[in-house]
């Protein structure tokens, strides 16, 4: 499969000073620390250095010398900056082994909070003004009383990472969103996305996401959450033949008005509408696994490139362990 990313990969290499480290190995190796749940690049050279099987998975001789970590995590940063994780995603789905696996017809959406590698201490007004944390390893920070929006702040350490919450209620955050395209056979995901985190995110990465199938299949189904359940983007599905097995929002306003559905009878009363909102829960074991196992939960990278490399990576990652076993 990485043969047919041979000339993606080759402009990684690096033409002057000291040789870079194969951009195969380095994806490899980023798989690996997925797997296995290895929480540092430190850790993931210890293991490379010691473990058979991992020098055989990289592509590593048995005498031959380990990276530094430093060196690994610099090589690294190009890997992710180059936009290879769709690429490779792209190349592993169009497998015929594994395209055999997948629905054409069928697939869900959702979306998941992302936690930003940065302090709420970080977010501070763009105009400069504003106090600083006070001195010291982790000085204290005094927000009471003081409005903070995405508009007139931003985070000092990663300016892409955006103030947001979940639902009322909920604390707001530092973070990105990220999207996956599930297809409903087997549940493995077809496509990601990661955006800026804002009301519209989920929306407008589910049709970007659709635009680019938009050669590969006829009409199709597709499956979501109530958040979805708005009239402008069940239209904008039905425009691109798509249709909308979306669960009601059936949430009642304080004058007690139910909030008025875009979904319609004729959606909700075929047989394949109940079996969508089955199979769309089923995506949230694809963003439970890569938080819980590859520690996503919170990036340990900062920018919206590096951030949505990595997400593509453990979304690959995902793909790969779900491939030996799916369900019957």
């Amino acid at each position: 499969m990485l043969a047919s990313l041979t000339g993606r990969l080759e402009v990684l290499y690096a033409r002057v000073g000291r040789p870079s480290i194969p951009p195969e190995m380095l994806l490899r190796a980023t798989l690996l620390q997925a797997f296995f749940s290895i929480r540092s690049e430190r850790m993931l050279m210890e293991q490379i250095n010691y473990n058979l099987l991992f020098r055989w998975f990289v592509g590593l001789s048995m005498d031959a010398d380990v990276w530094h970590p430093t060196g690994f995590t610099h090589n690294r940063d190009r890997l992710l900056e180059a936009d290879v994780a769709r690429d490779f995603l792209s190349a592993l789905m169009s497998l015929l082994k594994v395209k055999r696996l997948m629905s054409s017809e069928h697939f869900s959406v959702d979306g998941t909070l992302i936690d930003a590698w940065a302090s709420m201490k970080s977010f501070r007004p763009k105009d400069g003004s504003g106090d600083p944390p006070q001195p010291g390893r982790n000085g204290e920070r005094d927000f009471h009383g003081e409005k903070r929006s995405n508009d007139t702040h931003a985070s000092t350490t990663d300016p892409g990472a955006r103030l947001y919450r979940k639902a009322n209620g909920r604390e707001s955050r530092l973070c990105y969103m990220g999207h996956a395209l599930m297809e409903n056979r087997n549940g493995l995901v077809v496509d990601a996305e990661l955006t800026l985190a804002t009301g519209l995110a989920e929306r407008e990465a589910t049709l970007a996401m659709l635009d680019r199938r938009s050669a590969k299949s006829q009409r199709i189904t597709l499956a979501a959450d109530k958040a979805y359940d708005v009239e402008d983007f069940v239209g904008s599905l039905r425009a691109r033949k798509v249709r909308p097995h979306i669960a009601i929002n059936g949430s009642v306003s304080k004058t007690g008005k139910v909030r008025k559905t875009a979904i319609d009878k004729r959606t909700t009363h075929h047989p394949g509408y109940g079996i969508s909102l089955r199979c769309r829960k089923r995506i949230e074991e694809v963003f439970g696994w890569i938080k819980a196992q590859t520690g996503f939960a919170k990036v340990e990278v900062q920018g919206r490139p590096k951030v949505a490399a990595a997400f593509g990576f453990a979304i690959a990652a995902y793909n790969l362990v779900r491939l030996p076993r799916p369900p019957a």
